[in-house]
């Protein structure tokens, strides 16, 4: 119990989705006057090093953030995109939503790709914090795991946000019940677990249901894997009928980006450079999905803008594919 860390996953495909749509739901949110609450249920760690052990003994950035920019689509002057697809060999200006997140992780690293941001920073990136006037936005963390939780209280203290942040230790899904609704009466609530236990299925659907109820008006993303579990699959059709019992919006969207083809198992093995046998990587996730109650109603043009460029360099075989659906 508690041995997921997020180290090893920091910077891969899910977190390319997840963030993406994060920055996009909070540039929206925060065009309003008014301040807003947002909170992370399950924040981890806030900042990874890419170039670190977990990282690298993963190697999943390699096939997120990192294949983004080698893919030389990103630059401030906002270049033309060339698809690297011969099937899409167009030539298009970067969307909108993928250029604001590779700016995001761009403004971390001033030499290379190093530095990730998790939820809590990338989050924070998009907040005001009341200076000149403008409203003081609000940020509200809680991670469980002993290592991550002491990482993220000296993590976000390098912001120096004063009471703008909050950090505890301590059960987000329990926690979350005291802050609905906010002062503001204004809040985005991510709520992104593990999964590593099988009952984390429940409690996020336990704990969207008891949010509703509190503050139906609040703005909620859930982010989940997409694996062969029966608990995986229903949870986005219990949330859709949540939304619906509410009479709210709702966006669900995910992310494929396929399976590669099986190794031939007659070819010699790749040796490293100890002389050693290369093991095959492990196959992974390949497809995640958000959620969202409450969304945009601009957030559906963003992915359907966005996604098509991040699955033409992130695509890697069978299976690949990205979905957007919305109603309410």
């Amino acid at each position: 119990m508690f041995s997921y860390r997020h180290a090893f996953h920091a910077g891969n495909h899910a977190d390319v989705l997840k963030h993406m749509t994060l920055i996009a739901t909070l540039q929206y949110l925060t065009q309003k006057d008014a301040g807003i609450t947002v909170i992370d249920t399950h924040a981890g760690a806030g900042l990874y090093r890419l170039d670190g052990e977990f990282a690298q003994k993963s190697g999943e950035s390699d096939e997120g953030v990192r294949k983004l920019f080698a893919a030389d689509i990103y630059n401030k002057q906002n270049k033309p995109v060339v698809h690297t697809n011969t099937a899409q060999a167009a030539t298009e200006t970067i969307a909108t939503a993928l250029l604001d997140y590779l700016n995001c992780i761009a403004s971390f690293n001033t030499k290379g790709l190093k530095i990730y941001p998790g939820s809590p920073f990338v989050m924070h990136s998009q907040l005001r914090d009341g200076a000149a006037g403008a409203p003081r936005d609000k940020l509200k963390l809680f991670e469980l795991h002993a290592a991550d939780a002491t990482a993220l209280h000296g993590n976000m203290a390098q912001l120096e946000a004063g009471r703008m942040i909050s950090v505890e230790r301590s059960d987000g899904f329990e926690a979350l019940k005291a802050l609905l609704p906010p002062p503001n009466k204004r809040a985005l609530v991510l709520i992104d677990p593990s999964y590593e236990l099988k009952s984390d299925y429940a409690r996020v659907h336990l704990a969207m249901q008891d949010a509703m109820k509190r503050f139906p008006t609040g703005n909620y993303a859930v982010w989940y894997p997409v694996i062969p579990r029966a608990e995986s699959h229903d949870l986005p059709r219990k949330l859709k009928a949540l939304a619906q019992q509410n009479k709210k919006p709702w966006l669900h969207t995910t992310l494929n980006i396929g399976q590669e083809d099986a190794p031939d198992a007659k070819a010699p093995p790749k040796i490293g450079p100890d002389g050693r046998a290369i093991p095959p990587k492990r196959p992974g996730l390949r497809e995640s999905g958000m959620f969202l109650i409450n969304p945009p109603h601009t957030l559906k043009a963003a992915l359907n803008a966005a996604l098509p460029q991040v699955l033409d360099i992130l695509g890697r075989g069978r299976g690949k594919g990205f979905a957007v659906e919305s109603g309410g």
